[in-house]
């Protein structure tokens, strides 16, 4: 074998093991985790004052539904205020929000700023002892505040993050972006089993008022930089699957321009928290496995691809024939019929090309505005219950991983 080829060959070994490692050796090493070390939460039944915070920027098809959703709570009134902040929206969201005055619900309106800013007036006029951060479009079960609310009997937990559940979409995009997410919630419940995972799940979390601080203007990753600074003060982060929050699929353009958002993010966070490389962070191993691990990924199929070229016969031929078809059947899948058999193979991968990609493009971030990063979620009507084809607009309801 050449020097060439036995280059080539440690370098496709590496990158292909890197991968396997990325998507599966972790996630499988985390549950053996999880199953020998398990971290309880001491939780209670006391009911502790809760300040509701809504961020929305152009929320007028949601926030009514959603306003419906947190009065419906099975949880004291007297015990629970609702803020909604509006981000310079242009549409129906301010005059929605002040129509629920008279049933207790604060409104605030900001120039145009960006999500952390409308977090942080939120919050500046808070008076609960927990801070309850939601998104505009997803709707919470009605036992959901309260369910979060009992884990703060706890004294090591500083943020509890609710478990998002994603309605069943209508074509296989939509689909395989729901078992995305599920594969996503694993690896979380598995790290908030042994410690902490990595920040809050963005359209449903709790935090202690007494932990929160500034969101520093353009912060791409709002609910990971804000529980993040309780996490370096020594306290857990945790998912509780008891308190639902539900979801509509978004189809996969959608998916991987808020994809390469979250990922520019976490490369935003390593100039935010350096801390997170540094033995300080206790679950160094965990969050560089979970998601910086991740940001690799594009850069690991390419050297593959470079690699394969450098392979010896016959095992080039047959890497480079099978990188090729999985290429292509990503690229054809968009015009295979929903409904068709191959199609249960073509979706998932043209899926997990695209979401891979988002990660390349993330290197944005060093290029242009955060602020340019930030894109309107659309979700069809259908799933809506609507017979209209157009699709709905938010900016501010993303499901943050």
């Amino acid at each position: 074998m050449t020097a060439i080829a036995t280059f080539s060959t440690a370098v496709f070994a590496f990158s292909t093991a890197a991968i396997l490692y990325i998507l599966a050796g972790y996630p499988l090493l985390l549950a053996y985790l999880a199953r020998r070390t398990v971290r309880e939460v001491r939780k209670d039944d006391i009911l502790r004052s809760v300040s509701v915070v809504i961020a929305v920027r152009n929320g007028e098809t949601f926030l009514a539904a959603k306003l419906h959703s947190l009065l419906a709570s099975n949880y004291p009134s007297e015990l629970m205020e609702i803020s909604v902040v509006s981000d310079g929206s242009d549409d129906g969201t301010d005059r929605i929000a002040q129509s629920f005055r008279s049933r207790g619900v604060r409104f605030y309106r900001i120039d145009r700023q960006g999500k952390g800013a409308a977090i942080n007036t939120g919050i500046s006029h808070s008076t609960g002892e927990l801070v309850v951060l939601t998104d505009v479009r997803q709707s919470l079960d009605p036992d959901a505040i309260r369910n979060v609310v009992a884990c703060f009997a706890d004294p090591d937990v500083g943020a509890v993050s609710g478990e998002l559940s994603i309605r069943k979409g209508l074509s296989a995009e939509e689909a395989d972006t729901r078992l995305y997410w599920r594969y996503e919630v694993f690896i979380r419940k598995q790290m908030s089993r042994i410690d902490s995972t990595f920040g809050a799940n963005g359209p449903f979390y709790a935090i202690r008022r007494s932990l929160t601080v500034p969101i520093p203007a353009d912060t791409l990753l709002d609910d990971v930089y804000l529980p993040l600074a309780a996490f370096f003060r020594g306290y857990r982060l945790i998912l509780e699957q008891s308190a639902k929050a539900f979801d509509y699929p978004t189809n996969l353009t959608s998916e991987f321009r808020r994809k390469v958002r979250t990922q520019a993010g976490l490369y935003q966070l390593l100039r935010l928290y350096p801390q997170l490389l540094s033995s300080s962070n206790r679950m160094r191993i965990h969050f560089l496995s979970a998601k910086y691990g991740r940001l690799m990924m594009p850069f690991l199929l390419i050297l593959i691809g470079l690699s394969s070229f450098g392979l010896p016969d016959p095992m080039r031929n047959i890497v480079l024939l099978s990188q090729a078809a999985i290429y292509l059947t990503a690229v054809v899948d968009r015009w295979i019929p929903q409904g068709f058999l191959f199609k249960r193979v073509s979706s998932p991968i043209r899926t997990f090309i695209v979401l891979t990609a988002a990660a390349f493009f993330g290197l944005k971030i060093f290029f242009v505005p955060a602020r340019a990063l930030w894109k309107e979620t659309k979700v069809r009507t259908e799933l809506l219950g609507s017979d209209s084809r157009h699709e709905n607009l938010v900016e501010y309801g993303h499901v943050d991983k």
